[in-house]
């Protein structure tokens, strides 16, 4: 079970549950076990940064690296074998703390397996691990069983963008859940009472010991980290953390 934030900014109204020294990703670790990097989506970081990172973490935890947007976005997943190439070079640097990749898919980029399939064999030839992608795109909803063929997860998602990502869906290897604040995404702390009936459903999803990860990605004004503490909290009395 990994629970985390998208990345590591400590909100002052918390720093008495952390230790008070070391950098902002040494005191995170502390009490978390999981971060999502979505750095890597908009530049590139030398390999040495990431070992740097690695090396700043106990061994159990994990990084989830978001896979950049030229990828992605720019090049909608077609002639990116050199970028792909570059960003696994990068991130590999994290060794075995590289917990898994993160596709996040445009909302304009529809499902076309003719696309999506050369990229997903080239992903595969080069990357064994773990993979979740988040499509926004109503056509993803077609693309399962090609996800399923090549061991890659669908993210869970609130707020919901698509009509089959309120639930991990694809590959079941891997159950990931992307929280992203509501009613303000971004911004919005969940509740108490939306917390507990999250952590019911992630620990009912978690039973048969699939590896399972929960990233609160509403950052913009610090509730993330709040949320996380309280989303371990609840999994620890479910007995799953």
């Amino acid at each position: 079970m990994y629970v985390g934030c998208a990345g590591w900014s400590l909100a002052r109204e918390y720093w008495p549950q952390f230790v008070e020294h070391g950098t902002h990703l040494e005191r995170y670790a502390t009490r978390m076990r999981a971060v999502e990097i979505n750095s890597s989506f908009y530049r590139a970081h030398r390999p040495a940064t990431y070992a740097k990172w690695a090396a700043s973490v106990e061994k159990d935890f994990r990084f989830s690296v978001k896979v950049p947007k030229a990828i992605t976005h720019e090049l909608r997943l077609q002639n990116c074998s050199g970028v792909l190439d570059a960003f696994l070079s990068e991130c590999g640097a994290l060794g075995d703390r590289l917990g898994c990749l993160l596709i996040q898919l445009p909302p304009s980029l529809a499902f076309d397996p003719v696309i999506a399939r050369p990229f997903f064999e080239q992903l595969r030839t080069r990357y064994s691990g773990y993979v979740v992608i988040e499509p926004r795109h109503e056509s993803w909803v077609q693309a399962e069983p090609l996800l399923i063929d090549h061991c890659i997860a669908q993210a869970a998602v609130d707020p919901s963008r698509i009509s089959n990502d309120r639930t991990p869906a694809g590959w079941q290897g891997l159950r990931y859940w992307r929280l992203h604040g509501a009613p303000r995404i971004y911004y919005s702390a969940y509740g108490p009472d939306w917390l507990e009936q999250r952590a019911r459903e992630i620990a009912s999803t978690s039973s048969d010991g699939v590896a399972t990860w929960c990233i609160f990605d509403n950052t913009a004004q610090g509730a993330a980290v709040g949320n996380a503490l309280s989303m371990m909290a609840l999994l620890k009395e479910l007995g799953t953390a």
